[in-house]
């Protein structure tokens, strides 16, 4: 069984103009793209080339400005969550992906909350996430919560561990919240890969894939991707696996490693 590729088009295809990247993905054969931040982005333009192209479009982010783990953000939050849900039902996106702390430019996380005890957070994250659910079961729509590495990219994110994000999705029930498996940043922050993968299969949604260290395609550090992919179909993932990376040299090399490799 060969599981479904998508392209993260904010990271690959970026030499193309926007509605050029969904048809140019779907020739080197993805199933589905993604992207991150959908307030930049025609959603009219993004629709007809999706659909001009034959492509899906799996998600994007949907919290940006505002964070679970802050219990004064929850109607803030519950609101853009709203708008992203809107956006991604306008596009025909199957997905939103969401977070514990809002994120900035570059993916830094805006505020470490030093103020915020960890129970606090982790009961506001836990209170909110019961909220999102109830609103993606009514719109009919997925989100994935995704653990983010604490070192390199995103220092100061609570939710840093595969652990926490699937036991609270478990704790809720809902079959429209799960985990975003991110490869690279849980290869930084707790390794083990496949023992997580087996222990927490129910609960992923949606996987992200780039090589550590670097963050570039696989083969390119020291995550054994093959190994990875099979075990992924041999515990019965049957979602996309996202190819969110930034080509070591050019999008031509990374996406026949990228071929290569799963």
């Amino acid at each position: 069984m060969s599981l479904k590729k998508c392209a993260c088009i904010d990271t690959l295809y970026t030499e193309l103009e926007w509605k050029d990247r969904f048809q140019a993905a779907k020739d080197d054969g993805f199933s589905a793209v993604e992207f991150w931040d959908w307030r930049i982005r025609d959603l009219d333009e993004t629709r007809e080339a999706a659909e001009k192209a034959g492509i899906v479009i799996s998600g994007f982010n949907g919290d940006a400005d505002y964070s679970l783990v802050d219990p004064s953000h929850k109607e803030k939050y519950l609101d853009y969550l709203a708008q992203s849900i809107a956006a991604a039902k306008k596009i025909g996106a199957l997905s939103v992906t969401i977070h514990s702390n809002a994120l900035g430019d570059g993916g830094i996380v805006v505020n470490h909350y030093d103020d915020l005890s960890d129970t606090v957070k982790l009961c506001s994250m836990y209170d909110m996430l019961l909220e999102c659910a109830k609103m993606a079961e009514k719109e009919e729509i997925n989100l994935n919560l995704e653990a983010l590495n604490i070192t390199t990219d995103h220092v100061g994110n609570f939710l840093k561990y595969t652990q926490m994000g699937a036991e609270i999705c478990r704790l809720i029930g809902s079959p429209r919240l799960k985990v975003l498996y991110d490869v690279y940043h849980m290869q930084i922050n707790e390794g083990c890969i496949c023992d997580t993968i087996s222990n927490y299969k129910d609960q992923m949604g949606h996987i992200h894939v780039a090589d550590a260290p670097g963050r570039h395609e696989p083969g390119t550090g020291e995550i054994n991707y093959k190994k990875v992919i099979r075990h992924l179909e041999e515990c019965g993932y049957t979602g996309y696996v996202g190819y969110e990376l930034f080509p070591l040299h050019d999008t031509k090399t990374a996406v026949k490693a990228i071929m290569e490799w799963s």
